[in-house]
């Protein structure tokens, strides 16, 4: 217990998985199965909710999709945690992935403890642990890696031309989170920088679902691979490891992908009336 918190709820910043329902951790699935208020984001199984959440349960759709004009601020996700949570209530906040990885976790964990408010913070399965498991490639394998190294293209001005160069070299596995539409130019500042031929790249989409994708091609032969849109969410995966793709695939293709979580723009033909008051959220934050 943290010394200065008051007689409030409590708030369970939970990890869901990168998509497979059967990946959520047991201490998350009780957790939804207590909750009061479960506010969960875009990338999370509609399975996970039906199976585990409480039927009592007020569920918030509180998602987020970069570029699409409709994502919940997070002042405003910040804002309902602290309220629902001063009520004496239990709330789960529900993430896609694990809870620590490219998240805004800081700012709600901020927000908790300011208020006061006990929280605890569950792990999930991050989405390139999933998708590498999915796709039949270690990412650390023996004689092929050493390290992995995550990373997002979100701030690309953050990665400048030394680290270009570093990451063009190195013999780690490199991750690049959220990063399907920005393949062509992750794959072009590294052909710039004279990445070995013998690195391969996979391109994952909607990792761990029934509509997984998984594309592999190599660096001087990718151009019609990269004219594809790959649904969202999506990763790449990159070092000799993917390599190990063709003997060790276990999961086919989706015959005919669609999407497997609801574009935001798609969101309010699935919300409860309960999500009403996330959108009155966002309006004022």
């Amino acid at each position: 217990m943290h010394k200065h918190q008051t007689q409030y709820g409590k708030v369970i910043l939970a990890g869901a998985g990168p998509g497979d329902p059967e990946l959520l951790t047991l201490k998350a699935a009780r957790y939804l199965g207590l909750a009061d208020v479960i506010l969960t984001d875009r990338l999370v199984s509609p399975e996970i909710l039906l199976t585990h959440a409480s039927p009592k349960a007020e569920i918030i759709y509180v998602g987020k999709q970069c570029g699409r004009g409709t994502s919940t601020k997070q002042s405003a996700i910040n804002e309902m945690i602290v309220e629902h949570a001063s009520q004496g209530k239990l709330v789960v906040r529900l993430k896609g992935g694990d809870v620590s990885f490219f998240s805004n976790i800081l700012d709600e964990l901020q927000a908790v403890v300011n208020a006061g408010i006990s929280y605890e913070i569950i792990p999930g399965v991050t989405a390139a642990s999933g998708a590498a498991a999915y796709a039949g490639i270690p990412l650390t394998a023996r004689d092929h890696a050493t390290a992995v190294r995550f990373l997002t293209y979100y701030k690309s001005e953050i990665l400048d031309e030394a680290y270009w160069k570093d990451l063009a070299t190195t013999n780690d596995t490199i991750v690049f989170y959220m990063s399907g539409e920005a393949a062509p130019a992750i794959i072009g500042k590294l052909r710039e920088h004279n990445i070995d031929p013998a690195k391969k790249i996979a391109m994952i989409a909607q990792a761990t679902t029934p509509m997984q994708e998984v594309y592999i091609t190599d660096f001087y032969a990718c151009d019609e691979k990269l004219s594809q849109k790959f649904i969202s969410p999506s990763l790449i995966i990159i070092g000799k490891v993917v390599n190990l793709h063709e003997s060790f695939a276990w999961v086919a293709n989706a015959e005919h992908p669609e999407h497997y979580f609801n574009p935001i723009a798609k969101l309010g033909s699935v919300l409860t009336d309960n999500t009403e008051k996330a959108k009155q959220y966002a309006g004022r934050a």
